[in-house]
């Protein structure tokens, strides 16, 4: 088999077999076919695109590139969420504990965030004391015991895909459908979980900016998911503004705890509400989506949901105290008011743009060895559809220096004010459930 054949193949748009696939991918992870002919052939891809076959043998040979986590020893069905990214998107924080409290186990394996803020690794380590050095052992345990824990990802997980990343990048092959599905869905399928429920985005804060794109990516993760045994769905939500209020890592703690109280953002319950449910009928918790939405509320009227959050902090080492006293948590020095020009309507907040404020303060990693600072963050006080006076306060800046000129401009030229009122976005477009 030559890999000059398998180019031409899909560049004359061709179906490639497992067999080619598989060469492909083997070879390359291996270093024995150079990187200007993987190159080639993910350009040729791009413009070719993949039959549904084609994206399920590229997906389980980028997963067999690599270790697989092996989550039998757990108990139950093992169901697992997966976003497309965004700006405060908290959504794990709160998920995790509330699907655990209704008796699905959550056994999260997380990274550390690139970007507006840290991942759930860091956003966890606000709380004093938390870590996810924990041993495998340690985690099934925890996971059996208490439906809950989170670990950091040490096993060397989908090389294949870390190498054909990094050549998308340099190649402006990045945005290629059948590309970014097996990228995405080969590593939650090395990571062990039954069934995935995926929360793709759209809008300008998204990866995907338009709706179309969102769902067709949703279609092919789907597609994947289903093809190599694993019940998959997506819900398609919505990324034009920053999903709830918080932005940043420890801010975004305390809005977690909120939520699990019933008393957070509306936006964010709501998103944890659907994905939730999902997550609980793949795990065969309950027969409907209505049912599942039933179970989850009252576990977040009783307490369960927020005692099962600070049972899950204590058992990794974490200060649970902080949920009944977020004081306890990293405070900013500095309150700052970023105050509008004019009064109207919120037409819009380019989320994007939010989130590069938020990492100018400290709260999230412009480079891999950047420090984070686990207190700075926004809040935002109004939102797409809100009426704002002028000299009322748009977003409040937690910071731990005075000099935030910078954030405060980058943070009005995100909000636009009209005079015409404005409706709120939709947050759920669609689900996806085949």
């Amino acid at each position: 088999m030559r890999m000059v054949d398998i180019i031409e193949k899909k560049r004359d748009g061709h179906e490639l077999t497992k067999a080619e696939i598989n060469f492909f991918i083997e070879g390359y992870t291996k270093e024995e076919i150079p990187e200007y002919q993987v190159s080639a052939l993910a350009m040729a891809i791009y413009f070719q695109g993949m039959t549904e076959a084609e994206r399920v043998f590229l997906t389980e040979a980028i997963v067999q590139s690599g270790d697989q986590i092996d989550l039998t020893a757990i108990h139950g069905m093992k169901v697992d969420k997966h976003s497309t990214g965004g700006v405060g998107d908290t959504t794990t924080l709160v998920l995790a504990p509330l699907v655990a409290a209704v008796g699905v186990p959550v056994a999260k394996m997380s990274g550390r965030g690139l970007g507006h803020t840290g991942g759930t690794i860091d956003k966890l380590e606000a709380v004093p004391g938390f870590h996810v050095e924990i041993t495998n052992d340690e985690f099934v345990k925890l996971v059996n015991e208490n439906k809950l824990a989170v670990i950091g990802q040490s096993m060397d997980l989908t090389p294949a895909d870390k190498k054909l990343y990094g050549l998308r990048d340099v190649t402006a092959t990045v945005n290629s459908i059948p590309l970014i599905a097996s990228s995405i869905m080969s590593k939650k399928i090395a990571s062990g979980a039954d069934a995935i429920v995926l929360d793709v985005k759209t809008g300008n804060g998204a990866f995907m900016k338009s709706l179309d794109e969102s769902i067709e990516l949703a279609k092919a993760m789907v597609s994947i998911g289903n093809g190599v045994g694993r019940k998959t769905m997506a819900v398609i939500s919505d990324m034009s503004q920053p999903l709830g209020l918080a932005v940043g890592n420890a801010l975004e703690v305390k809005e977690a705890i909120d939520t699990l109280q019933g008393k957070g953002p509306q936006d964010l319950q709501q998103l944890c509400l659907t994905l939730g449910s999902h997550m609980v009928v793949l795990a065969k918790k309950a027969d409907t989506v209505h049912e599942a939405r039933k179970m989850l509320l009252d576990v977040i009227e009783n307490g369960q949901a927020l005692e099962t959050f600070k049972l899950f902090l204590a058992s990794q080492g974490g200060d649970a105290s902080v949920v009944d006293d977020p004081t306890k948590l990293p405070t900013a020095t500095y309150k700052i008011e970023v105050k509008a020009k004019n009064s109207g309507y919120v037409k819009e907040i380019i989320a994007d743009q939010i989130g590069v404020a938020a990492m100018l303060l400290g709260a999230g990693r412009a480079t891999k060895d950047s420090v984070i600072d686990l207190a700075v963050g926004l809040m935002l006080n109004k939102k797409v559809g809100d009426f704002v006076h002028a000299g009322e306060s748009l977003v409040t800046i937690h910071s731990n220096s005075e000099d935030v000129e910078d954030v405060a401009k980058r943070i009005l030229g995100a909000y636009s004010i009209v005079d015409e009122e404005v409706k709120a976005p939709v947050l759920i477009y669609q689900e996806i459930l085949s």
